[in-house]
C-alpha cells in the first residue's frame, strides 16, 4: 500500500477521534510522496546520463582504455589508420610504412593462402583390362588346359578300314606376379594435413599399380611380371605394304586375315600416333577409313570395329608392330589380391614415421594367341 493511502488511513482515524485536522496530515503525506518521486526521476536520469556516456565510448574505434592511450600514436599506427579509413588513395607517406612484398614491413598481415586443391600431373594406362577376359583365383598360379588340335578323320570307301587318330593337348600356366613398393610419411604431417596428405599418397599408389600394370599386361617380359600381349611370339604377324607408313589395304588385308568368329568381335589397338596416321586414310574414291561414332558413348570405328588407344604400342615404323587387331578375350588376366595398403605406425615409431606397404598380386597371359593379328612394318 502506498504512502498516501496510508495517509487517508491516518487521517479518516483522526478525524474519527477527534485529535487533529486530517487535511494536515494528508498534505503532509503528499509533499512527501512528491519530494520521493522527485529524488527517483533525478536519480533516473543520473542512470540514463551515464549510460549514454558509456554507449558514446562503446561506439569509438578504440575502446581499449588504458595508461598506453594518453601516449602519441605512432608513425605506423597513424600509417595504419590512414590505410584503413582511405586505402589506396591515402597519402604516400602512409603507404610506403605497410608493405606486402615486405614480411617485416605488413606482409605477415597478408599470408599467402594455402589452397586444398592439388595439382596433379597426368597418369595415362591403357584399358586393356576393360576388354580382356578377366577371372579371380585363390591360388600363385592358373594352368588351363588346353587343345592344341581336333582329331584326324579321313574319307574310306566302302571295305576300307578305319585310321585312328588322337588330339593333342597341353596346358597353359598363367602365374600370379606380385607388384609391391612402401612409402614413409612423418606422423607430424599426417596429423597437420587433416587426412589429406593419406589421401593423396592412397592415390597416386593406385595410379602407380594401375599404369603398372596394364604396361605389364602389354609389353610385359614374363619374369616376374605378366606375359605382354605385344610381345608374345604366337601372334602371328601381318606384313604392311612399306617400312615407315601405314595404308588402307594394311588395315583391310589384317582384318580379312583373322577368322571369321574372331574378327566379329575384334578391336584396334595403336597408340596415339598411329591413330592420326589412320584417321587420315582415304580409299581410292575418297572415302575415309576411320568412320565417326553413330551415338553418344559409341566408339569410333575403322572397318566396323572399335579402336582404343593403347599407349604402350609401336609408332610407325621399320620392324615395328603398330597396330594389333583381334578379340582381347584371348589375353586372360588372373587377380589373386586387389591392392591393398597395410599401415605400419610400428616400424620406424621412433623417427616419428608411418610407413605405408602397397601390394598388387596379379597375373596375364596371352591365351588364344588365334584370336589376334599384329600389323608389322618390313625391316626395309
Amino acid at each position: 500500500m502506498s504512502n498516501l493511502a496510508h495517509a487517508f488511513e491516518a487521517a479518516l482515524e483522526t478525524k474519527s477521534e477527534g485529535d487533529a485536522d486530517p487535511a494536515v496530515e494528508v498534505k503532509a503525506a503528499v509533499d512527501a510522496l512528491t519530494a520521493e518521486v522527485k529524488a527517483k526521476a533525478e536519480a533516473d536520469k543520473k542512470l540514463g546520463e551515464r549510460i549514454d556516456q558509456i554507449e558514446q565510448k562503446l561506439n569509438r574505434p578504440n575502446i581499449n582504455k588504458g595508461a598506453k592511450d594518453d601516449k602519441e600514436p605512432t608513425d605506423e599506427q597513424k600509417s595504419f589508420e590512414a590505410y584503413l579509413r582511405s586505402g589506396d588513395k591515402a597519402g604516400p607517406e602512409e603507404l610506403k610504412t605497410l608493405t606486402v612484398s615486405s614480411d617485416p614491413q605488413g606482409g605477415y598481415l597478408a599470408p599467402a593462402e594455402m589452397s586444398t586443391e592439388f595439382v596433379r600431373n597426368l597418369v595415362q594406362f591403357s584399358p586393356i583390362r576393360q576388354y580382356a577376359s578377366v577371372r579371380s583365383t585363390g591360388s600363385p598360379s592358373v594352368i588351363y588346359p588346353a587343345r592344341n588340335s581336333v582329331t584326324a578323320a579321313k574319307w574310306k570307301g566302302e571295305t576300307q578300314s578305319q585310321e585312328s587318330s588322337e588330339p593333342t593337348f597341353g596346358q597353359a600356366e598363367i602365374p600370379v606376379n606380385e607388384l609391391t613398393t612402401y612409402v614413409d610419411i612423418s606422423n607430424q604431417l599426417l596429423a597437420d594435413s587433416a587426412g589429406s596428405a593419406e589421401q593423396e599418397v592412397r592415390l597416386a599408389l593406385a595410379e602407380d599399380f594401375g599404369q603398372k600394370e596394364a604396361s605389364a599386361f602389354l609389353t610385359g617380359t614374363g619374369s616376374n611380371q605378366p606375359s605382354g600381349l605385344f610381345v608374345d611370339p604366337a601372334i602371328t604377324p601381318y606384313a604392311a605394304g612399306v617400312a615407315a607408313a601405314i595404308s588402307f589395304e594394311d588395315f583391310i588385308n589384317i582384318y580379312y586375315d583373322l577368322p571369321a568368329a574372331y574378327r566379329a568381335n575384334g578391336t584396334w589397338g595403336m597408340n596415339s600416333k598411329t591413330l592420326a596416321a589412320a584417321r587420315k586414310l582415304k580409299d581410292s574414291s575418297g572415302q575415309f577409313l576411320w568412320q565417326q561414332s553413330v551415338a553418344l558413348g559409341q566408339p569410333e570405328t575403322i572397318l566396323g570395329r572399335p579402336v582404343i588407344e593403347l599407349i604402350e604400342a609401336d609408332d610407325i615404323g621399320a620392324n615395328k608392330s603398330p597396330v594389333i587387331f583381334g578379340d582381347f578375350t584371348g589375353y586372360r588376366i588372373v587377380d589373386r589380391v586387389s591392392m591393398s595398403i597395410l599401415v605400419n605406425p610400428y616400424i620406424r615409431a621412433t623417427d616419428g614415421v608411418t610407413r605405408f606397404h602397397a601390394t598388387r598380386r596379379v597375373g596375364g597371359a596371352v591365351l588364344q594367341a588365334a584370336k589376334f593379328r599384329k600389323l608389322k612394318n618390313p625391316a626395309s
